[in-house]
């Protein structure tokens, strides 16, 4: 009996000290677990989406490590140290969204990219989806809530401001998240329900406004295409024909890895970057878009969580418009591949191929540790 109890009391021993070795490490263990099981199904997948190519593999593996460190040196920092230098960082990636104008790279098009020849290529509007929450999330956490009208509109402006720069470049898919990732603080200070309203009943002119004056002739196709796919079946509306003709062949399982045939057979475009889940649907079926869609749940219902449990405003607001701007990066991509939603490029998160994405989500993922395992912070910012 008593060597029992000593045995039992010696295992919860060692859960005390292995639970107290994470808090000290600022990792929360839930949320690693999570990201690594995609980090493994990412590159489970994209080995099949991209024909067997193994320096895009290669390629891959290299950014989900350098997004882990990313992730583990961010969740080391306090909230506090953050909110110092936010100021400073919003400016910074400003400055850079201001440098592609004059000196991007362009590809497909679009210039979108600083490249500095022989070291790295990366895309500044990714740093951006970051810097913006935690910037409106900064500056409403030093004033009353719910914010006044004033401050509502210097919130506002300092959202516009990188948003313009974006859709510029052009990039829709991405300034929309920007813009949304900055209204989600607002919406989380409590932002007065006739205010949103009023911005509702706005949306209307303002999309005919940008539909006549701001959005590119592709731009405008890609709408009529999510309105009527077959309109153009062989040009425009290929792509989201194809996506479902992937999806429904999958069926309830699948046909097996490295089996889909819309991928293989080069009939699906952009397989292993805006599309790949329609491979996965077509190898693992129903199923393993449950088993992906499980997986997201739960990193949204932690983050959640963490947000609840922030003790400081900033904290608060930062992890909840974190939280929602990664619900909305998947609901999109996977909207858009079903044909729910117009096709606007935005990644699959942590499964589609794209090094400059993959580290900044994994920043994201290092922010919200930082804010669960540095909770003993109590100062207001």
């Amino acid at each position: 009996m008593n060597g029992s109890f000593d045995r039992t009391l010696s295992r919860e021993d060692v859960m005390r000290r292995r639970a107290s070795l994470l808090q000290r490490m600022h990792i929360d263990a839930l949320l690693m677990l999570l990201l690594l099981l995609l980090a493994a199904g990412s590159l489970f997948i994209l080995y099949s989406a991209s024909g067997k190519n193994w320096d895009l593999l290669i390629k891959q593996s290299t950014s989900f490590g350098l997004g882990l460190g990313a992730m583990l040196v961010i969740a080391q920092l306090e909230p506090r140290f953050m909110a110092r230098w936010v100021p400073l960082g919003y400016l910074a990636v400003v400055g850079l969204l201001l440098a592609v104008e004059f000196v991007g790279h362009t590809a497909m098009g679009a210039t979108r990219w600083i490249n500095i020849p022989g070291v790295i290529r990366f895309q500044p509007s990714e740093f951006m989806k970051i810097i913006m929450p935690m910037t409106i999330a900064w500056y409403l956490s030093a004033r009353p809530l719910p914010p006044r009208f004033k401050h509502t509109l210097i919130s506002l402006a300092l959202i516009l401001v990188p948003f313009t720069l974006i859709l510029k470049q052009p990039d829709l898919g991405t300034s929309l998240l920007i813009l949304a990732s900055g209204a989600f603080v607002l919406f989380i200070a409590g932002l007065r329900w006739s205010w949103i309203m009023g911005a509702a009943a706005a949306l209307v002119p303002i999309a005919v406004a940008m539909w006549y004056f701001v959005l590119h002739d592709y731009q405008k196709q890609r709408v009529l295409t999510f309105l009527d796919p077959e309109s153009d079946p062989l040009g425009t509306g290929w792509n989201i024909i194809q996506s479902k003709a992937a999806i429904g062949s999958g069926g309830v399982f699948g046909k097996g890895w490295l089996m889909g045939t819309q991928s293989h057979l080069d009939f699906l475009p952009e397989s292993h970057t805006d599309f790949i889940i329609a491979v996965l649907a077509e190898e693992f079926g129903m199923v393993g878009v449950c088993l992906l869609l499980l997986v997201y749940l739960l990193l949204i219902a932690r983050g959640l969580v963490i947000t609840v449990q922030a003790q400081t405003l900033f904290g608060k607001l930062l992890a909840g418009a974190l939280t929602m701007t990664f619900f909305v990066y998947v609901f999109v991509n996977i909207g858009m591949v079903s044909g729910l939603l117009p096709v606007v490029g935005v990644p699959l998160p942590f499964i589609s191929y794209g090094g400059t994405s993959l580290v900044t989500l994994l920043s994201g993922f290092g922010v919200l540790m930082s804010i669960h395992t540095h909770r003993k912070w109590i100062a207001q910012v």
